[in-house]
């Protein structure tokens, strides 16, 4: 037995039956868990989220506030103001406005959200596949990508459009064949810095097949890259849609986007404003909103970024 020294408390070991272990500090959180905190901090980042969000439930369930679709045709009332029948009035051949809007949103998302996915996956795989082959193969793919980027676009985009009569599913096709070209050339030049790491060259020792070390290796470890280039390519999208159906080569009657919301909204500006302002809000809201998610990705992903806080 020992007795206490004055000045001094008994202890008690570590773990001992009815006491509780000390909390752990400095607990390390998870990279994802690291990221989304630092994401949330970013009020504008948020403000995006929230935007994007309010926007997708009026693409889904705005509809419901209206008892006309968008090719519905109101004789009585044509390019009427704003009322509670119609809620963004009508046009010049009494459409019923709100509904267009409805069914226009849900176009371009479906476009823009659609031609950025592939694009991404197209650039990560050309991108990657390029920087790991290097020698020829790499020759080959980087000069047809730097090809394909001297050549108006534009107008092929127009011209192809214009013979497939305005189908939203040629103009996707359309979008995705001429959008890829420059986010690969970035994706490679990030890709040639991974090729010569050590994981990549142990897989490569241990036998592991070129398009495996493609596929679970040097694509993932670009992750941060794809899904900031994902954000971007919605509004890239948006507005190369919009561009085009406001000229008369994307999107064409009877259907509806933005695009030809604002190409109909323009003719009657002075006169009907009001069948531009709506469709050009929700354009904006839309690109802003991406646009500030894709900054708020950016700052989340980058370990150098200052703008999220510490986490």
């Amino acid at each position: 037995m020992t007795a206490d020294l004055p000045g001094l408390e008994p202890t008690v070991p570590v773990g001992a039956p009815g006491e509780a272990l000390p909390a752990r500090r400095g607990r390390r959180l998870g990279r994802r868990r690291l990221y989304l905190r630092r994401f949330l901090r970013n009020r504008g980042a948020v403000a995006g989220l929230v935007i994007l969000a309010l926007l997708v439930l009026f693409a889904l369930v705005g509809g419901v506030f209206t008892t006309y679709s968008y090719s519905d045709v109101d004789f009585t009332s044509l390019a009427e103001e704003p009322s509670p029948e119609h809620i963004f009035g009508t046009n010049s051949a009494g459409n019923d406005a709100y509904a267009q809007a409805v069914h226009g949103l849900q176009r371009s998302l479906v476009i823009a959200i659609t031609v950025s996915l592939l694009t991404t996956v197209i650039s990560a795989v050309v991108g990657c596949t390029a920087a790991y082959f290097g020698g020829r193969v790499e020759q080959v793919v980087l000069g047809i990508v730097h090809f394909l980027l001297v050549v108006p676009s534009f107008l092929v985009l127009a011209l192809v459009s214009q013979r497939a009569g305005g189908d939203w599913r040629a103009l996707i096709v359309v979008l995705t064949a001429f959008g890829w070209m420059y986010n690969a050339r970035v994706v490679w030049s990030l890709a040639t810095s991974l090729r010569e790491r050590e994981y990549v060259l142990a897989a490569r020792f241990m036998g592991v097949g070129p398009f495996r070390i493609v596929f679970r290796h040097l694509i993932p470890n670009i992750g941060s890259l794809l899904i900031i280039t994902f954000t971007i390519g919605v509004v890239a999208t948006v507005q190369g849609e919009t561009a085009l159906s406001f000229i008369g080569f994307g999107v064409q009657p009877p259907d509806v986007s933005l695009g030809t919301m604002l190409s109909d909204g323009a003719t009657t500006v002075t006169s009907a404003p009001w069948l531009f302002y709506a469709p050009a809000a929700l354009v904006t809201l839309l690109t802003v909103s991406m646009a500030l998610i894709g900054d708020g990705l950016r700052d989340a992903l980058d370990p150098t970024s200052r703008s999220g806080g510490r986490a």
